[in-house]
């Protein structure tokens, strides 16, 4: 009977330690990972410095044909007014958000 005890009161003990260890192995992860990239972002358009950046106000772009059927060349430039921190940008005289797959490649 003593040693049930005895072997329940171990077993509490060491489910504590184990409870005890995993908090402080998270805390420690938590403060590293804090340390390594303060207000970062896990996406990489986000970790984009501005001249990492794919368009720059003012340059132009051109929309793919495919998204704009029938339209010359030149109906489908557009000049970029504004990079938005995603990598989206807004263009001067067309409405919404784009983003870089939207246009042609830049040769």
């Amino acid at each position: 009977r003593l040693k049930r005890r005895w072997s329940g009161a171990l077993a509490g003990l060491a489910g504590l330690a184990g409870l005890t260890a995993g908090a402080v192995g998270a805390t420690l992860l938590l403060r590293r990972r804090g340390e390594a990239r303060p207000g970062g972002s896990i996406y990489p358009e986000y970790k984009r410095r501005a001249a990492d950046r794919w368009a720059r106000p003012g340059m132009e772009v051109t929309f793919r044909a495919e998204l704009m059927p029938g339209r010359s060349r030149s109906e489908r430039n557009f000049r970029v007014a504004e990079v938005l921190p995603s990598g989206r940008v807004l263009l001067e005289g067309f409405t919404g958000e784009h983003t870089e797959t939207e246009f042609e490649p830049i040769r």
